[in-house]
């Protein structure tokens, strides 16, 4: 199996990674040159990587092509591209929906819309993908966990959702800025924010079958300061104002 990627960005770029530390068998990936600093980085970490000439070189040497640039880019690059009957076409491309994207190809080629996150760089995360299909599951199960979407408006609450990942980055940089305000040394900072953070949500993997109501109840007492935190923060109206924005969101990706 040849792959390829059109679009060398940071999601590509964290996929390609995870592909090329896991036990998924494949010969080469080829990368589009536009991003030649990242492109040049995974050909340097990687020996399997290559760069293309151009998109079209990536397309015309590959199996599967990913595509992972941004909407607008898309919709402008994609119609000049010509692929092959029978390729499978894994598009990462957030706002430009199945059908779409079939009219655009314009030809007898698989097509798969995926939304990998930056954890499949360590083999980790969830990738949901629509529609639902055997080879692409069973191929990013081995860098992930794959979700299958049978309906493509159910999988836009997805891509809305995966919207908050800076959000939850800058929530992780608030709690560190605070404590170095308070003579705490950076690295100590950001060392005790991430392990705190991540030991609560392997905790809530763990026991995934039990109502994220259990965790809410079960890590405050009445009157206690995780009580205090998570009623001062309903009050000031912090978690409505984020189901507004992912509400936001998805208004924006149901427009495309």
């Amino acid at each position: 199996m040849i792959l390829g990627f059109v679009g060398t960005g940071n999601i590509s770029s964290d996929v390609i990674t995870g592909i090329c530390n896991s036990k998924i068998k494949f010969n080469k990936i080829y990368v589009s040159p536009r991003n030649k600093h990242k492109a040049q980085k995974l050909k340097k970490n990687f020996k399997k990587v290559f760069i293309a000439r151009n998109n079209q070189d990536v397309i015309d040497k590959s199996d599967w092509i990913c595509l992972g640039v941004l909407p607008e880019v898309g919709e402008k690059i994609i119609p000049k591209l010509n692929f092959r009957t029978k390729q499978v076409v894994v598009s990462f491309i957030s706002t430009i929906n199945h059908s779409k994207l079939k009219k655009i190809i314009n030809k007898n080629v698989k097509i798969v819309r995926a939304i990998p996150m930056p954890p499949i760089a360590l083999g980790r995360g969830p990738i949901v993908i629509f529609p639902p299909d055997r080879q692409v599951k069973n191929f990013f199960n081995k860098i992930g966990t794959t979700i299958e979407i049978k309906s493509e408006k159910l999988s836009q609450n997805f891509w809305a959702t995966s919207g908050t990942m800076a959000a939850f980055y800058e929530l992780l940089k608030v709690l560190s800025d605070w404590l170095v305000k308070k003579g705490l040394k950076r690295n100590q900072a950001q060392q005790y924010i991430t392990s705190l953070y991540s030991a609560l949500a392997e905790l809530a993997v763990v026991s995934s079958k039990k109502d994220f109501n259990h965790f809410v109840a079960e890590s405050q007492t009445p009157g206690g300061l995780n009580w205090q935190g998570v009623n001062q923060l309903r009050k000031s109206g912090y978690y409505k104002s984020l189901e507004s924005t992912i509400n936001n969101i998805l208004k924006r990706l149901n427009k495309k």
